[in-house]
């Protein structure tokens, strides 16, 4: 008897969201499956999963007694299959969220992808929240460096924003939720995108403007922070891929706003926007 795993439906089901599941003939659901599509809210359909009843013949020889399993004893090796499955559960810690594997205790290679499932530390979406806990780093470091050199505090706090964005961008991906976001720096998503693709209609900046150290080190600073984003949205296409399209778009979407966000900041730094 064959049984579907968490992470065979996860795989099997990305992207789409079905009234139901229907259990295929001869398949069963692990406990930690059931409970993936319990939380889902997806009806479970256990239509696929009928045995025919063959009536009892006459007694048969020794060697026909000892013959394989008839289909009508598959119902019952179903139930020891799922209740052996459910007990494991039961004395399990942690489940390994790609094989449904269950642990009593963390292994020292793998850590919480959120609540009790486990990846190994190298597994992409971990190396995406490396890549997302530096960057916040980076941005608290530059707000030291320019708030020491008696900057803006415009610029300061616009700094503060971006970081406030990520931290909530971090949040979503530990608790497995939802990233929202309606403006940042003040602009909307739709403002964002106009003021990044005209620089010179907004700013007087000339679009695609090479960085030099001539053009001080606050902007520096702003185009490091750029690239960095631009690197960890990259991590996050990577870990959430899924075919030809994404699990987590909404978080790649935040990245991408926070990038037209650091390039806008640039502009402004470089029309004395900052400095008003």
């Amino acid at each position: 008897m064959k049984v579907i795993t968490e992470a065979i439906l996860r795989d099997e089901l990305r992207a789409s969201q079905p009234d139901s599941y229907r259990v295929p003939e001869g398949k069963i659901l692990s406990p930690a499956a059931r409970e993936y599509l319990q939380q889902r809210k997806i009806r479970i359909d256990m239509g696929g999963a009928k045995f025919k009843y063959n009536p009892p013949k006459a007694e048969k020889s020794a060697p026909e007694q000892n013959a394989a399993p008839q289909k009508d004893e598959a119902p019952t090796c179903a139930r020891q299959a799922e209740s052996a499955a459910a007990a494991a559960q039961g004395a399990a810690k942690y489940i390994d969220y790609d094989s449904g594997a269950f642990y009593s205790e963390k292994p020292e290679h793998m850590t919480q992808l959120f609540g009790n499932k486990l990846v190994a530390k190298d597994h992409p979406r971990i190396l995406f929240r490396g890549k997302l806990d530096s960057l916040q780093a980076l941005v608290v470091l530059n707000q030291a460096i320019i708030s020491e050199s008696s900057a803006s505090r415009r610029l300061v706090d616009d700094l503060g924003d971006i970081l406030s964005v990520m931290r909530e961008m971090m949040r979503c991906d530990v608790l497995d939720v939802p990233f929202e976001n309606e403006r940042i720096i003040g602009l909307t998503h739709a403002e964002l995108r106009e003021r990044s693709h005209n620089p010179m209609k907004y700013f007087a900046v000339k679009q695609m403007t090479l960085p030099d150290y001539s053009m001080g080190k606050s902007y520096a600073l702003l185009n490091q922070l750029r690239t960095a984003v631009r690197e960890a949205e990259v991590a996050a296409v990577q870990a959430f891929r899924i075919r030809s399209g994404c699990e987590r778009s909404d978080v790649v979407e935040g990245l991408n706003r926070l990038s037209s966000a650091l390039h806008i900041m640039m502009c402004m730094y470089l029309a004395d926007e900052y400095k008003k």
